[in-house]
Order: C-alpha cells, then sequence, then structure tokens
C-alpha cells in the first residue's frame, strides 16, 4: 500500500482527487463532517421529491466526460444525461428570451428581439469558442504557481482580453438590454459582476450557447453517487459524521495527520477540499499561510438564499430552468459587490427539474428549487427569509400567470447561518472566490501550502476556481502536485 493520504471534505473537488490519488497507488480515506458525502451538493429526498440542495446547472458536459475518461469510464457508466430544449427561459418585465439547444435557435431569438443582431452574436460566439479551447486546454489545467503559466503564444494573442471586460465586450457589440443580461449572465457563475470579470471569460458564453445545457436523471447528485463509487472501486475509505477538528503538524513543519473528535490520526500527506479558510483554522497560527486580513479584502462570489418547494400541481409557463431578470440587473449586482445589502428588488432563478424528469417529483407535482444571490455576510433571520420568500412566490405568479401559493406542499430554506454551520463557509458564501483579473490563476490561494509540508488544498476558493467542472480539474491539480511533490 502506498503513502497514506487523509483528505478532509467530500465535496466535488476532494471526490476527484480521491479518485486520482487511488488511482496513483496512494491509500485514500476522506472524512466529512456531515452525515452524507457530497459538500455543497447534497441532497434532500421529502415526501416523495427530490432536490439538489446545491449545484444544478450541468454545462461543460466534456469537463466530465474528460474526468471519468481518465479511469477507463464513461458518464454513460453511472447516469443518463438528457440534453435540455430549451436550456433556460429568462423572464423580464415585458417579454421572456427561451434559449434553445442549436445556435440556430438562438440566432433566431436574438433576431425576434433585436433585428441584425445575429451576425455579432455569431462573432462572438466564435471568438468565446477559441477561449474556452485556450482555457481549458492550456490555461486551467495549470497549477497556479506562476505567472509565466499564463503566457503561451495562445494567451499572448489573446493579452487584451485580460485587461478588457466582459460588460464592456458585450455593450460595445449588442445594445438591446434584455440580450446584454442574456449574455452577461453566464460569468455570474464565476462568482464575480460582468463589470468586473475579464473579457477571456467569454468562454462561458460558449459553454452555455456552443455545449448547451444538460441534466442529470436523478439530479445533480448522481454525479456525487457516480464519484463516490468510482472511489471506492478504486479503494477509497469513506468516514462521514467525522469533523475534522485540527490538522496536526510537527515541531519542523511537517503535516502528521488530523484529530478527528479527539482521535488522532495518522497520514504521510493531508489535503483539505473544506472551505479554505476553516481549513486554516485547523492549523494553529504560525502555520497559516494567510491573514484575516487577506481573507477579508479578497472578493468573494456571492452567497444565497435557496428555497426547496413541493407543489402540488404542475406549474405551467415555466421551463425547467428560468431566470426572472424582470428587476434591475445592475442594482441587484450593485447589492451584492458595492453596498453589500439585502437587495430590494432581487434577480432569482427558478428551477423545476421534474418538468424534464418525472422521477423528482410525485405524479401530478412540481419540485421547485429557487435561489436568490446576495452578498455574504449579511444578517440571516427567519423574518427575512420569508419576507424574500413570499416576494419571489408573488413574483412567479405575476409574471408566469398562474396561482401557485395555494399549491405549496412544503417549503425549506437555506442561507447563510446554514452554509457556515454546515459548510464552515467562509461569511456563509456559496461559490468560493469571485475570478476577478486580481483574482485568476496564480493570484488564487495556492494548492500547496507555503508553511507546511505535505499540505495541500483543493476546491473553489483555490485554483482554478467556482463552478462545478473547475473543482473536478482542481482535485485533478492537486492530485498531479502531490504525486509529482512540488
Amino acid at each position: 500500500m502506498g503513502k497514506k493520504v487523509v483528505i478532509i471534505g467530500s465535496g466535488f473537488s476532494s471526490l476527484s482527487a480521491a479518485c486520482y490519488l487511488a488511482k496513483g497507488g496512494y491509500d485514500v480515506s476522506v472524512y466529512e463532517k456531515n452525515a452524507s458525502i457530497g459538500g455543497r451538493a447534497g441532497q434532500m429526498i421529502k415526501e416523495g421529491f427530490t432536490f439538489d440542495l446545491g449545484p444544478s446547472w450541468y454545462w461543460m458536459p466534456d469537463i466530465f466526460d474528460n474526468f471519468f475518461s481518465d479511469f477507463g469510464k464513461k458518464t454513460r457508466d453511472y447516469y443518463t444525461l438528457h440534453k435540455l430544449d430549451p436550456a433556460y427561459k429568462i423572464f423580464f418585465e415585458q417579454d421572456s428570451i427561451s434559449i434553445g439547444d442549436t445556435m440556430e435557435k438562438i440566432c433566431t431569438e436574438f433576431e425576434r428581439i433585436e433585428k441584425g443582431s445575429s451576425i455579432p452574436l455569431r462573432k462572438f460566439i466564435s471568438s468565446a469558442q477559441e477561449n474556452y479551447d485556450i482555457a481549458i486546454n492550456k490555461v486551467v489545467l495549470k497549477p497556479g504557481l506562476s505567472p509565466f503559466e499564463l503566457i503561451t503564444k495562445d494567451t499572448i494573442l489573446k493579452v487584451d482580453q485580460f485587461f478588457k471586460t466582459i460588460s464592456g465586450e458585450v455593450r460595445k457589440k449588442f445594445k438591446n438590454p434584455k440580450l446584454i443580461s442574456t449574455l452577461e449572465f453566464p460569468v455570474l457563475f464565476l462568482g464575480a459582476k460582468p463589470s468586473n470579470t475579464p473579457s477571456f471569460y467569454s468562454f462561458m458564453n460558449f459553454a452555455d450557447f456552443g455545449l448547451g445545457t444538460w441534466h442529470p436523471e436523478g439530479g445533480m447528485y448522481e454525479i456525487i453517487k457516480a464519484m463516490h463509487s468510482l472511489a471506492k472501486e478504486l479503494g477509497v475509505k469513506f468516514h462521514v459524521n467525522s469533523p475534522v477538528e485540527r490538522i496536526r503538524v510537527d515541531d519542523k513543519g511537517n503535516a502528521l495527520g488530523i484529530s478527528v473528535q479527539g482521535n488522532d490520526i495518522h497520514a504521510d500527506i493531508v489535503l483539505s477540499g473544506a472551505d479554505y479558510h476553516h481549513s486554516e483554522t485547523l492549523l494553529e497560527e504560525q502555520h497559516r499561510q494567510y491573514s484575516e486580513k487577506y481573507w477579508d479584502q479578497r472578493t468573494f462570489a456571492p452567497s444565497s438564499l435557496l428555497f426547496y418547494v413541493g407543489f402540488n400541481k404542475k406549474l405551467t409557463n415555466v421551463e425547467h430552468h428560468n431566470l426572472f431578470f424582470d428587476t434591475d440587473f445592475e442594482q441587484h449586482t450593485y447589492d451584492i459587490y458595492d453596498e453589500p445589502n439585502w437587495p430590494k428588488a432581487p434577480l432569482f432563478y427558478a428551477n423545476f427539474p421534474s418538468i424534464t424528469d418525472s422521477t423528482m417529483a410525485p405524479a401530478d407535482c412540481e419540485t421547485g428549487f429557487f435561489l436568490i444571490p446576495i452578498a455574504p455576510g449579511l444578517e440571516d433571520t427567519p423574518e427575512l427569509r420569508k419576507q424574500y420568500f413570499d416576494l419571489i412566490m408573488e413574483r412567479l405568479e405575476t409574471r408566469t400567470g398562474q396561482k401557485v401559493k395555494d399549491s405549496i406542499l412544503f417549503h425549506e430554506s437555506f442561507c447563510i447561518n446554514d452554509f457556515m454551520a454546515k459548510y464552515n463557509s467562509y461569511k456563509g458564501n456559496a461559490y468560493g472566490m469571485a475570478n476577478t483579473l486580481t483574482q485568476t490563476a496564480f493570484l488564487r490561494p495556492k494548492l500547496k501550502s507555503k508553511k507546511v509540508k505535505n499540505l495541500y488544498f483543493t476546491g473553489q476558493l483555490t485554483v482554478p476556481g467556482p463552478g462545478v467542472p473547475p473543482s473536478l480539474i482542481s482535485g485533478k491539480l492537486v492530485s498531479e502536485l502531490i504525486a509529482n511533490k512540488k
């Protein structure tokens, strides 16, 4: 048996790293504080309704394919994928836009909104495709050790796109505010507002329009189950209900292992996939790389107010994924990033997976997942949750022309206090650290500790950044660092 690795947490990045390390001959054990694995990508089953508790968008199918192919597997060995058409629907105050499953359908919809707009759209997505190829094959697969990782013949040709913003590039090409919002939306997955996100990240627009939006039958938790199954096949051992209290370090600055519920567990290598800030609090202060001031000065991705709702009827005039942009997009982003406050008129996202997947709700019922992006660190009270639930239910009724409040069987909520309590999330953030220019690649917290030998980190606060596909890549990158002892 190879060297012993203990992994803290069992989210996407931890599961990814566990699989790669076990394949490489390491003896891998995963310790998860909660009762089930998956980290923020949990699942709740209640009264016959199935809810994904966290991630609900399946983008970049090639990243998932690449992960499983590294182990001689295919995604279809574990779950069934369906491409959504429409991918999603955006509600505005007076109109809505449906994003179809082909560029032809999307161009037709853009032409309906603004005549002639399909021409700049095709050019924009063509450039976004080039960026996607560079990002996924050249930039994202680098471990963030040096600024020179960003310098390739491809990125040199695109260097200006690191200093322009998505917002600036989109607004130069499109004038209709609905089309602008539609094209600025995908970078919200990166955790920063479009006016702070380098235009190189337009590769997210290709991920959206070019690669499409997919749904794994049974929900996103099927991916967690697949990775868990693969990890166990590879010999990984899992321990749930096992909160890590301390990362043990000897006098010479070597990681010795962890302490779990008073028991010392030896390891040659410690890897934390838990929240990076929290992971460092498991160390004595002299072994921490980043100060509280450092974390406080970072730009964090938003937190979320989430609602999980069981409806006793099928809903109409909605799709699987729905964005309610019927209020001021820029005002809401201002309330998140510039002067953090609870938004007066929030944008929100609504997901009804049972529209395309009958396994996720009882017959003639609907599973509803609602998300309001909010600033991390805000006050979170039952009264505020109720106020915002009532507000978005009213907006849902108004925009879709149907009564829904009388059809609610139950609803559960999850917000900042829960993110902190369940996931040890810094200020209750939901998506990690934003991908702004000064928080890209080598400028993000490091995969390898600079102060403790044989201590590593993975996840959405480190390289490459927020989101499910980047988390899979983060696990691969850190496993390669460990194997190569870099």
